[in-house]
């Protein structure tokens, strides 16, 4: 495995499979006591990142809708209804 010159390593694919590492996804190289280095998934790494660009874009959607519609004529719309929620 060769080090590029910002410090960049790619991790072999046969390492990506077995620990279920995905793009986006966060990792980490711990030092053992023994000077082993061990890679280690980052917990909620990739899931974090991906709920926190759900969360942004839902909080740019908040408030942006002016139908003029209530949610029981919106649900009966989603639902494939007339749009007629009486």
């Amino acid at each position: 495995m060769r080090v590029t010159e910002k410090g960049q390593v790619t991790i072999p694919k046969n390492i990506r499979d077995r620990l279920n590492i995905e793009p986006g996804m966060e990792v980490d190289f711990v030092q053992r006591s023994d000077g082993v280095v061990e890679l280690v998934r980052v917990p909620g790494g990739r899931e974090s990142v991906l709920h926190r660009s759900l969360e942004d874009w839902f909080a740019k959607l908040e408030g942006t809708s002016d139908s003029g519609l209530n949610s029981d004529e919106i649900m009966t719309l989603t639902r494939g209804g007339d749009g007629d929620a009486d």
